[in-house]
């Protein structure tokens, strides 16, 4: 390693931080040993190497590698550049690459080749259609892009780890959401960022523009006023509202709970829970494991630990501390996993230490769920506990969202339901559970893979199932 170059070792390397540098060095037979030796000295991993152009002087080559955040990558391209013979030419950071020009688009499903096809897509055929539409409006399911069209809403003020930074900001963040509901559901989605932070201006926009789709995807909109525009527009609309933050997350935790306890013999109804973080994401989650009939949970947030002797609560962190901590614990976080059967942490990395973690139940399970740094390291955790999960795609047993709705919308939208209900989502947490299969779940398996094929049907299939009694007669 070049003398004076510091290597980052706060993070593993990712595939979401790799760049492509291309570099020329003097052509002998060790050359391209001495490249590949430099970067993986750096901290880097090497995920390809090609050489672009070559003479009998000096070989020009482009390599690859991920890095673990844009400061490591740096440190990277420095390492290269103090090699002797070696000149950088450019550095390619490839996620910015991908994002060039965004990463949808609108596709026509009709070849429009000739005046009789435009005739009918477009005027006077048309018309009829229109017309059709006005006379009995359930027929824009049936013939207009609401079969199978969702909007993906945001207000930007809550988007990943990243905060409030707006409509503009997030909408790479809804392109991909976007990107997702086609991949693996076959839904077409549109992002919809509003340049407002007002709910009651909110709320008007959605029902304005309701007409167009068949449901609603509220995203990275932050608590508490994603609840009351959640609950309003499920009263307004005649279309499912979902708000992924809370419900996606809910049921994608509560799958890979069911299994987690498949695999240390332990029942929901006899375990306690200690939730950190009582935002969306842990509200939604509390809310299901309760309808699902869990022993006890303890909510845990900036005020503590919350109980029923407290005042001065939002209305949502009332509501749970009504509902939860039936011993009335108010102690720290620590203290609330001492003896605990489940941790899932939806808040803030490092809260808690392998030590902290030793302190809980017998065959413990954790669920470590802040991105990109987990509440606490999972290598510790896996010291103590039976199970452990978190939200990152270079560990096991990632908690990903991107599990349940693309296929909950899948069954809504086919089944033409008018809203979105808790019984869906637990039919969403069976079948998502239940593709991994008891025979085929252990500690390091206890979700499916995001790209397993069964999952989006199973779960559309499940969803569908659930709301059927409420569309028939």
């Amino acid at each position: 390693m070049p003398e004076g170059i510091n290597v980052p070792t706060t993070r593993l390397p990712s595939a979401g931080f790799s760049i492509t540098i291309r570099v020329s060095v003097t052509a002998d037979a060790s050359a391209i040993g001495r490249l590949t030796t430099c970067v993986g000295e750096a901290g880097a991993v090497v995920t390809a190497l090609d050489v672009v152009d070559s003479d009998h002087l000096r070989v020009t080559v482009d390599i690859t590698c991920d890095t673990a955040d844009s400061a490591h990558a740096d440190h990277v391209v420095k390492a290269l550049e103090v090699l002797p013979g070696v000149e950088v030419h450019k550095v390619s950071d490839r996620t910015f690459l991908l994002h060039l020009g965004g990463k949808i688009e609108v596709q026509s499903k009709v070849a429009l080749r000739n005046r009789d096809e435009l005739s009918r897509a477009y005027t006077p055929g048309v018309a009829r259609v229109c017309l059709a539409i006005a006379e009995n409006p359930g027929d824009a399911r049936r013939l207009t892009i609401k079969r199978n069209t969702v909007a993906v809403v945001t207000d930007g003020t809550a988007v990943l780890g990243l905060g409030n930074i707006g409509p503009a900001a997030s909408l790479p963040v809804m392109e991909g959401k976007a990107a997702l509901f086609k991949r693996f559901g076959g839904v077409d989605a549109w992002p919809v960022v509003l340049d407002t932070q007002d709910t009651d201006e909110i709320v008007r926009i959605v029902k304005a523009i309701a007409p167009a789709y068949g449901g609603i995807n509220l995203e990275d909109i932050a608590a508490p006023r994603c609840f009351e525009i959640e609950e309003r527009l499920r009263r307004e609309l005649d279309i499912p509202v979902f708000h992924d933050d809370q419900h996606g997350t809910a049921i994608c935790v509560l799958a890979a709970l069911t299994n987690a306890l498949r695999v240390v013999g332990k029942q929901l109804t006899d375990v306690r829970v200690v939730v950190s973080g009582a935002g969306a994401a842990g509200t939604a989650i509390m809310k299901l494991l309760l309808r699902q009939g869990v022993g006890d949970i303890i909510a845990y947030d900036r005020k503590g630990a919350l109980h029923s002797g407290m005042t001065d609560l939002n209305p949502s962190w009332q509501w749970l501390a009504e509902h939860t901590n039936s011993g009335g614990y108010s102690g720290d976080l620590a203290g609330a996993i001492r003896g605990a059967d489940v941790f899932i942490g939806v808040s803030a990395p490092n809260l808690l230490t392998g030590d902290d973690i030793a302190g809980m139940a017998t065959n413990a399970i954790v669920f470590a769920l802040a991105n990109p740094d987990p509440e606490v390291d999972p290598r510790e955790a896996r010291r103590h506990a039976a199970v452990v999960a978190t939200g990152r795609s270079d560990q096991p047993n990632q908690i990903n969202n991107v599990l349940a709705f693309p296929g909950v919308f899948r069954g809504m939208l086919d089944a033409h339901a008018e809203e979105f209900t808790d019984d869906m989502a637990l039919a969403a947490a069976r079948a998502i559970a239940d593709v991994v299969g008891e025979e085929r779940i252990n500690p390091s398996v206890i979700v499916p893979s995001v790209f397993d094929p069964r999952v989006s049907p199973a779960v559309a299939a499940a969803v569908r199932d659930a709301a059927r009694p409420r569309h028939t007669g």
